[in-house]
Parts: C-alpha cells; sequence; structure tokens
C-alpha cells in the first residue's frame, strides 16, 4: 500500500537521536518485508522491542492434508463450522498450496490474555459478521461487516470484538498483498479506472502508546509451528512511526463495480494480488445493457487456475440454493459455469444484490480434513437436471 502516513512523534531525521524527557534515547525499528527492498515504516518504541523473557514450548500448528489432487468441484458450508472461544484455535485452514492458506474463523472471544503474530505470511481478514476494534502498535482500526483488514507479516496485533458472534474469511499469503498493478500509475496512485480509491482506505488511529513493563505473551506462527514468546514489556509502546507498511482496512461495500453492455470477465472485479493468485469481489450492481445481453457467466474453462468464491450475502445469480458462508472450490482442468436454469432466470434482469469474494490460485488447492468435515457431498453434480440425479 504506498501511501505515506506519520503518527504520533518522530525525530526531523533518521537514524538520530531521539529521547524523552528524561534524555533516554527512543528505540529506533525498521519494520518491512521484502529485505530492504520493499515498503517498510520506522517505529520509535519506548523500550527494545526485543526484550525476551522466557520462549514456551513450541507445537505445531500446521493443516492436516486430506486431498493433495483434486479434480472435483467441491463445496463446503462454512456456517456449519463451529464457534470457539479463543482466536487461534477458532482459525480452521480448508485450502493449501505453496502460494497461500484459505481459512475460516469464528471465534467467540477477544483477544484479552495474548498477542499474535505470523511470521510467515500476510494477512488478509475478511468480516462476515460482527464488528470491533484491530489492535497494533501503529494504531487501531475499527471494522465491521463487510470489511478486509490487511495485516502485513510480521505485525503483532490483537482482535478486540464487540459480541460473541464473529465469522471471519481469511488468506494467508507467503507473498507481500498488494493493490492490482493495473489500477496504479508508476508512482503507486490509484488511477481513474480504478473500481476503489485511496479515500477507501482506513489506516490505523488513535496511537496508544503502553508504557508498561511486566511479562506480555506472544504467540508466534512459523514454518507451521506456534512459539509461544514471552516479552518484558507492551508489544504496542511506540510513541510514533511514518512510513508505508502498515496494517489497513478497506469495506467490500466501497467497491464501484466496473460494467459495460455485455457481460465482463472476472478481472474487472479484482481487489487484491499477491504471488501467484489474485482476490476479486462481487458487489451489487446493474447488469448489462445490451438489448440481448445474458446477465449469468458464460461456461468457462478453469484450466490454468483453481476458483474458489466464498458467499456473503445476496441471491448468486449463477448458483442454486447457495448458502451464505457456503465456499466453492472449482478446480483447474474442468470447465464450469451456470447452474441449471440460471441463465435463463438472469436474462432480462437489471440489478444484481449479491456479495461474494472470490480467490484464483495459480496453482492447485490441497483440501484439510477440517475441510471434509464440512463437505457437500453432492455439490459436483450440481449441474445435472433433477431427473438425471437419479
Amino acid at each position: 500500500m504506498p501511501i505515506y502516513r506519520q503518527s504520533g512523534r518522530i525525530p526531523h531525521k533518521r537514524h538520530t537521536t531521539f529521547r524523552n524527557a528524561k534524555g533516554n534515547l527512543y528505540q529506533e525499528e525498521l519494520f518491512g518485508t521484502q529485505g530492504f527492498s520493499g515498503m517498510s515504516s520506522l517505529v520509535y518504541h519506548l523500550f527494545p522491542p526485543t526484550r525476551v523473557k522466557t520462549t514456551g514450548k513450541a507445537y505445531p500448528v500446521a493443516p492436516e492434508i486430506a486431498m493433495n489432487k483434486n479434480l472435483k468441484a467441491l463445496s463446503f458450508q462454512g456456517f456449519d463450522m463451529k464457534p470457539e472461544t479463543d482466536y487461534l484455535t477458532a482459525r480452521k485452514t480448508l485450502l493449501v498450496n505453496n502460494d497461500l492458506h484459505i481459512g475460516l474463523a469464528a471465534p467467540q472471544q477477544s483477544m484479552e490474555n495474548y498477542f499474535y503474530k505470523n511470521a510467515d505470511a500476510d494477512e488478509l481478514l475478511f468480516v462476515h459478521r460482527g464488528s470491533g476494534k484491530l489492535k497494533t502498535m501503529f494504531g487501531n482500526i475499527s471494522f465491521g461487516y463487510g470489511d478486509y483488514l490487511l495485516i502485513p507479516r510480521g505485525v503483532i496485533y490483537q482482535l478486540d470484538f464487540d459480541s460473541t458472534d464473529n465469522r471471519l474469511f481469511y488468506i494467508e499469503s507467503f507473498s507481500p498483498i498488494f493493490t492490482p498493478k493495473k489500477y496504479r500509475n508508476e508512482f503507486g496512485q490509484l488511477l481513474e479506472h480504478s473500481p476503489f480509491c485511496e479515500r477507501d482506505y482506513r489506516t490505523p488511529q488513535d496511537l496508544e502508546t503502553h508504557e508498561e513493563e511486566g511479562e506480555f505473551l506472544v504467540n508466534i506462527k512459523k514454518q507451521g509451528m506456534m512459539y509461544p514468546y514471552v516479552y518484558a514489556s507492551h508489544p504496542f509502546d511506540a510513541v510514533g512511526w511514518d512510513g508505508y507498511h502498515y496494517p489497513w482496512a478497506i469495506s467490500i461495500h466501497d467497491f464501484e463495480p466496473i460494467t459495460g453492455r455485455v457481460h465482463q470477465p472476472p478481472p474487472v472485479h479484482q481487489q487484491f494480488e499477491g504471488h501467484n493468485f489474485v482476490v476479486c469481489s462481487f458487489v451489487p450492481r446493474l447488469y448489462d445493457y445490451h438489448p440481448q445481453s445474458i446477465p449469468a457467466p458464460y461456461h468457462h474453462s478453469n484450466i490454468d487456475s483453481d476458483e474458489i468464491l466464498y458467499y456473503v450475502d445476496g441471491d448468486f445469480m449463477s448458483r442454486n440454493n447457495i448458502k451464505k458462508g457456503q465456499i466453492t472450490l472449482h478446480p483447474g482442468g474442468i470447465p464450469h459455469g451456470p447452474h441449471p436454469g440460471s441463465i435463463e432466470r438472469s436474462i432480462g434482469e437489471k440489478a444484481t444484490e449479491e456479495l461474494a469474494v472470490m480467490v484464483d490460485p495459480f496453482r492447485p488447492m490441497m483440501i484439510t480434513k477440517e475441510a471434509l468435515s464440512i463437505e457437500e457431498k453432492e455439490y459436483y453434480r450440481s449441474w445435472l437436471n433433477d431427473n438425471e440425479k437419479h
């Protein structure tokens, strides 16, 4: 996200003395990814961010693969995933490859007694149900229904929920997640044809400096293991920071759909991209306005990528009997398209209220045991007419 931000107190020049009222130096930290060539921020702490008191016993959290190869259309009932009290325990990874993991979470409680850091992956959280506040050393971001929360790898965070009814769809990306290049000029500014703009971004606000020492548990995820680290000072002790690298939010409701006289291909819905995958937002929009247009998508062959759809709200016009929170996986290698009757139903319709998140990975996804526990077993036969299913 190439937008410069500054918050709190910082010195006039980088890497120079910066002291508090007692004459003690603030502790400068360069925070970024991709070595020294990616986006970064300079953060000024009250205490060194390196003071580890103890480390607990690491334990495995890698997903258990049930199917490492698949050529069948699959579907999963996401709301069948049972809520769990703890945020980390509630996270259930469903689909994985070497570029990204995709999962669901239904946590019932806020992260009050610990902090969390993903040292491997950028996290993109989509809020289907619930509201609250994302807390980091950069400040706080309020979130609610329809928000994407983009948390760069290495950011220590807490989620403070307003209630116990929370549903999240999440992506862990082992490469940085960016806005699409096709929407940006050479300076990083979003262009006029982009379906969203910088005004839609919500960046951290209300920087809270915690001058606290003691024992602070940070659970750190690295290479499929969780490492409990106890630090001697509060992770959110920053007095100021500036740069380009920090968590941010954007609402799916602020995505402005691109429409045309005839059906537009899926790339017009793109909102994010990472290495070997894209994320698209399907939002309420007017249908195509050619007098003979067919609003439903045409049949298309998934040869080079899988297609994953997470259904959020509304009536998805190309599918029959879809529920909120349902996930479909159409694997690369075979065609797919509208369900029986949906093409004819779409003709003459003027608009849709559908809301969904689509992920297109360019390498095949493997399916976990957690996914199979909520599988819709007969989904692959759903393109048959009723008299053909017997």
